[in-house]
This record gives C-alpha cells, structure tokens and sequence, in this order.
C-alpha cells in the first residue's frame, strides 16, 4: 500500500557496501552488507520495478545485444549480402532484423562465419522473446488486491470498554469471498536480561472474517485485560516505535484469484478517543448510500 519503499541503493563509505535506504511509513531504516546483485534474482527485480524503469530496462538491453552482434557482423568482410546503408548502420538494422526474427529478405548472411553469427543472435532473439513475454504476461496477470485502507486507526469506547478501530473497504466493489484480517502489533521491548529485541503480539479482532466483503468493513480490537495494548499510551506506543500491521486477503469472485493487501500504521496513526464519521446515509428514495469522500475521517468525541 505504499508504506514500504525503497529509496535508494548505493556504495556508501560511512555505511558500508551496497547500503541501502528503506522507508517503512514514517520511519527510515538503513540495511548494510547485502551485496545485491540484479542478475541472481533478475525475475523478482522485473516483477518489483516500475513500468517505465522496466520498459527503458529492456530498450537498453535491446540496443546493447544488437550494438554487440553489429560489432561482430561489421567485422566478417562479405558476411551480409545487399547490406544497405553501408557500415555498421546497416548492420545494425540487419541486427535488429535477425534478433526478432523478422527477416525481410533484402540482407540475408553470405558467408559461413555470417551464417553462424545469425543463427547465434536468432537463438539469442528466441529466448529473449520468451523471456521478456513470461515477464510481461506475469505482471498484467499477477491479482492485485484494490483495498482501501483507513489512513489513521482510532480508539474510542465501545460498551464501556476502549476499542481499537480500522476502516476497511474493497474499492472494486464486487464480492470478496470468505474475507480475513489479522492485526498485529509489532514493537520494540527489552527482555529483563536487557536484551532488546521486535515483539510481534497479535491483536484479536471481534470479526475477523467476512463472509461477503463488497462495501466496508470495521475492523475493531477490544482493549481489555487480555490485549498486548492493555495499559499502553501514545506516548508508550511512540517510544517503543510500534506499529500496527494490518492483513487482508479473501478469493475473487469475478476472477477466482486469492488475493492479499497490507497496510502498517505507526503510533501517530491512531487517534485516541476519536471515532470515524459516518459514510452511510439514507437517500430520499430509501437507498443506503456509501459516502468514499468521508472514508478517512474521523472526528473527537
């Protein structure tokens, strides 16, 4: 959902090699000494990176393989026939010809070597082909999840006790079937051996499944005697750098996939004793209207 991002990659003296700067909602964290090198896990950077980093990505990689077997056909004297223009240019687009496989039939290889160089960048072209058209279909195919999450979270009471509330909603509105949530709070705590370590406790929801998850859907966690946040503050919550994470996932019923979304909120998220405002309103002809423009707000008690 945006809350986790990386913003930069770079070979920093003061922090080490391969530093790199991560940005988790309000936070920044810096990791070290992971060597990251693209070609050991280059299907996960094409899947991760953007759409137009990876379309310049492959236009790079398109003008460097036919920059290279150029090179090799403009040194083989005679090994492209009616090669037009004249020089490397034409090898060029001879290049680019046999690399996907095109062949319009004016240049052709006349020599033994040519042939050979050709057949070597059309196996090249083939494979590349199918490569970069499995990464493509598993980008535009991959199920994606429009779930709309609540900026802020609040507490407010409920039945007399302190009740910890999230907003969520499918933005596609059609049905999310068998629907689930997990909420849990991640914290930093000190051990009474003063070793310091990342707690993650879950907090139980009062609902945390939904059969039909079409139009909204509150997520709410009693604070009582038996909640990680029994006791806490903001203050508290904010020194031990908690945060709330937030899972969603439920199957598809137009497409049948699975599919899952997240969303981490910091302790400044959470508005105490606030409440959300009401985004359900009757029409004047009885029809239960869901107001979207009034989703993240909320409001003091």
């Amino acid at each position: 959902m945006g809350e986790y991002t990386e913003e930069a990659d770079s070979s920093d003296s003061q922090w080490g090699h391969n530093m790199r700067r991560i940005r988790f909602n309000d936070r920044e964290i810096l990791t070290t000494g992971l060597h990251r090198r693209v070609w050991q896990d280059l299907f996960h950077y094409c899947m991760t990176v953007s759409w137009p980093v990876l379309f310049i990505s492959l236009a790079i990689a398109f003008l460097v393989f036919n920059f290279i077997f150029a090179t090799i056909y403009t040194a083989i004297p005679g090994g492209i026939a009616n090669l037009n223009p004249t020089g490397f240019a034409g090898a060029f687009f001879f290049s680019v010809e046999t690399l996907a496989t095109v062949g319009y039939g004016d240049m052709h290889p006349e020599s033994l070597l040519g042939h050979t160089v050709a057949s070597v960048e059309i196996f090249v072209g083939m494979m590349s082909m199918a490569l970069v058209t499995g990464v493509m279909f598993a980008r535009f195919s991959r199920p994606t999840a429009r779930f709309l999450f609540s900026r802020v979270g609040v507490i407010r009471p409920m039945h007399g006790k302190p009740v910890l509330m999230f907003r969520a909603a499918n933005a596609r509105q059609n049905i999310i079937m068998e629907a689930s949530a997990r909420l849990r709070l991640i914290r930093s705590t000190v051990t009474v051996e003063g070793y310091r370590l990342r707690q993650i406790d879950d907090l139980i929801l009062m609902r945390s499944e939904h059969p039909l998850f079409v139009f909204g859907w509150n997520l709410m966690h009693i604070i009582d005697e038996k909640s990680p946040l029994f006791g806490a503050t903001a203050e508290s919550l904010e020194s031990a750098g908690a945060i709330i994470n937030l899972t969603l996932s439920g199957t598809d019923e137009t497409t049948g996939q699975e599919l899952m979304a997240r969303h981490a909120y910091s302790a400044k998220s959470i508005h105490w004793n606030h409440t959300f405002r009401d985004i359900i309103s009757m029409t004047q002809e009885g029809l239960d209207q869901f107001d979207y423009s009034k989703f993240h707000d909320v409001e003091p008690l």
